[in-house]
Formats: C-alpha cells, sequence, structure tokens
C-alpha cells in the first residue's frame, strides 16, 4: 500500500546523478548549414499501477568511449543531446564574421552580435555653410544731409489745393535744393523730369549750417490732384519716383585749372494719402554721388558717433551705447551684418563667423555681407 523509501532513495540517486558531458566550445559562423540535433536519449520514465510507482525500462548510457585520433582539419563533432556542430576551417583565405557567446542552455547568448564587414555607412552631413562676402567700408564725407524722417507735404495757405516740401538738413558747405515730382535717374545721378511742361523742377538756394528747416517758397507747390493715388504711392516703371529732393553743393578746386567739384544727395520718395487728404512722405533710398562716385546710403544700428565733433554732419546712424562686440565682449565693433545693417562685430570676429554661419547674432536673420567699418577719431577727419 506504501511506498518504499529505498525506491525513493534509488530513483533520486538516478534522477540526481546523471553523466553530462562537457561544456561545448564557442560557437564559430561557417558557410556550411548546421546539421540538426540528433534525437535527445531516453530519460527515467515512471508510470503508476493503482497506488504503486512502477519503474518503467531504463536504457543505461553507454560507457564512455576512449577518444579517438581526429584527422587535420577535424570533421564535425557532435556532442550528445547539446546539439553543438563544431567546425573550424583553417588556412581559409576568406575572413568570416565571428559570433561571440557564452554558454547557454539553448546554445545562443542574447549578447550575440556579429562583426560588420562591408563598406563604410556614410551618414548625412550638413551642407557647408556658404562663403560670406567681407568687405571693407570707404570713408566719404558727405557736404549736406537732409534728414529723411523729417520729410513732410504741408499745404500751402496761400494756395488752396497746392503742397509744400519741408525737411530739416545740415550742409557743410552753400548749396542748392531742387524739387521734382516724377523724376528719373540718369547718368552721374542726374535726375531727369518725366513732365517737365506740367511740373516743372523748383530750385532753392540754402547756407551752410546744422538743423536748419528748409520749407519750399509758397506759389511754387504742387497739385497733386492730377495724379492717382497708386502712381504716388510707387515707383512708376524704370525707377520713377513721384518726388526727388537733390541737394547739391559746389566746392571750389585749389587750383584755377581744375574744375569745381560737384557733390549731392539724392532722396528719392513715395506719397501716401492719409484718411484727413493729407500725404504721409515715405523715404525709399537716398543717393550720394561725391567725386565722381555713387553711393546708397543705408542706415547702421549700433554705430558709436561718440567721436564726431559738433561741425560733423549728421549721417543719421544709431548708437546704441555698447562699444565691445558681441561675441568676445573684448575687442570693440566695427563689421556691420548686411542686409539688416547691425553693427555688432569686431573684424576677428566676423572673419571666423563667416565661415562658420550665415545668421546675425542679434536677430538671427541670414546675412550676405559683411561690412567693415573704422570710425577714425577726429583729428583723423579731413
Amino acid at each position: 500500500m506504501g511506498i518504499s523509501f529505498s525506491n525513493r532513495r534509488r530513483n533520486n540517486h538516478h534522477r540526481r546523478y546523471h553523466h553530462h558531458l562537457p561544456p561545448p566550445p564557442p560557437y564559430y559562423y561557417s558557410d556550411q548549414p548546421q546539421q540538426p540535433p540528433p534525437p535527445q536519449p531516453p530519460h527515467n520514465e515512471y508510470s503508476y499501477t493503482h497506488n504503486h510507482l512502477v519503474s518503467a525500462p531504463q536504457h543505461s548510457l553507454p560507457p564512455p568511449s576512449q577518444p579517438q585520433p581526429q584527422p587535420h582539419p577535424p570533421p564535425q563533432i557532435n556532442y550528445g543531446s547539446y546539439g553543438y556542430n563544431y567546425n573550424q576551417i583553417q588556412n581559409s583565405q576568406q575572413q568570416q564574421p565571428p559570433y561571440f557567446s557564452g554558454y547557454h542552455p539553448n546554445g545562443w547568448n542574447t549578447m550575440m552580435r556579429p562583426v560588420f564587414y562591408g563598406p563604410a555607412v556614410v551618414l548625412d552631413q550638413q551642407p557647408p555653410q556658404p562663403y560670406v562676402e567681407h568687405q571693407s567700408a570707404k570713408k566719404v564725407r558727405n557736404d549736406v544731409n537732409v534728414h529723411k524722417d523729417t520729410v513732410r507735404l504741408e499745404a500751402d495757405d496761400l494756395n488752396p489745393g497746392y503742397h509744400l516740401v519741408s525737411f530739416l538738413f545740415d550742409a557743410v558747405f552753400d548749396g542748392s535744393f531742387t524739387i521734382i515730382f516724377f523724376a528719373k535717374e540718369e547718368e552721374n545721378c542726374t535726375m531727369v523730369p518725366q513732365f517737365p511742361e506740367a511740373f516743372k523742377p523748383t530750385q532753392v538756394p540754402f547756407q551752410k549750417g546744422t538743423a536748419q528747416k528748409f520749407v519750399q517758397p509758397s506759389g511754387t507747390g504742387t497739385d497733386l490732384g492730377f495724379f492717382s493715388l497708386d502712381d504716388l504711392s510707387n515707383p512708376l516703371p524704370d525707377e520713377v519716383y513721384p518726388l526727388v529732393i537733390s541737394a547739391e553743393t559746389v566746392i571750389s578746386p585749389s587750383s584755377g585749372s581744375e574744375e569745381p567739384l560737384v557733390h549731392k544727395q539724392i532722396t528719392l520718395a513715395c506719397l501716401e494719402k492719409t484718411d484727413d487728404g493729407s500725404f504721409n512722405v515715405k523715404v525709399m533710398k537716398q543717393i550720394l554721388w561725391i567725386e565722381g562716385a555713387r553711393y546708397e546710403l543705408r542706415e547702421l544700428y549700433g554705430i558709436d558717433n561718440s567721436t564726431a565733433q559738433d561741425d560733423d554732419v549728421a549721417s543719421g546712424l544709431e548708437d546704441s551705447g555698447d562699444k565691445e562686440c558681441v561675441i568676445c565682449l573684448t575687442e570693440p565693433k566695427d563689421t556691420a551684418v548686411m542686409p539688416c545693417r547691425h553693427l555688432c562685430l569686431c573684424s576677428d570676429c566676423a572673419k571666423e563667423l563667416r565661415f562658420q554661419s550665415n545668421k546675425c547674432p542679434i536677430c538671427r536673420q541670414p546675412f550676405d555681407e559683411l561690412l567693415m567699418i573704422k570710425v577714425e577719431s577726429s583729428n583723423e577727419q579731413h
């Protein structure tokens, strides 16, 4: 009725002391296909008859055989129930990527990774930064300057319906202003009116001085009712501007054989009509004609004008108060970023920046030109 403890000890003895084969060597990758593992040898099986545990016929393991000499190169070796195939090819000219694995009951290790042999993987690289041109500014002396933010159109009280031009200006020499409606730039910065019969140019002399106010004489104004609002608010084809202010100075030559020098500052503007019937002046650009060369004026943000004297011409450039480069914070800034016109770099940092980035350090807008400006002291100016 019961189970003999001697049988249990004998069964435990057979379960506990199986003859295990030594662990197989590491597995290496081979071109030859892996052979399927041989069938597992039968283990001890037991059956229950009524309440008695009966041992089934047990197949004993064969006695270990003597190690046989292995030929060269060694053939495939079968390691019994483990199912490993070990194939080693010596003197092979083709190198195969090895597999590295530790011992695992199913013959594979979770950390097994083949070594990759093949062409190098080319990673996506960012395109190089575009080359930015680095130029040096040339200093010119402007004899007369019209403050473009002060240009106005005033109603002529003595002539209803007519408008007069007014603005503030600074001048180093005496000269004259020419007011032209609908003019086009020709050779040598000569402004040619497109409707001379209907709107004759008005020329008014001025004297040198700073912070002067100019007002067109009464009776010389223009009736703008003959023009459409579209023609007044935008330049016409071929760069014909609705309002042109030409300021000219004539400098006498040092010797009698030379011709007098004519310097000009030309202000080109459009007109916008407001709800109350008045007109606002929108300056589009300013041009300089100095010693036979044409320049287009642009404002720079952050330039230092502390070295300018009282008799110097106001240039309309802003002074931010910060004199150091925004990158190194040590050298004085002398390079402007175009077209955003931020004067914020020293020359050394500007040279490095143009090969690394094309964005302004202040506004982060793309730039295509760096302009180096040297502000001379008052004793160096002429």
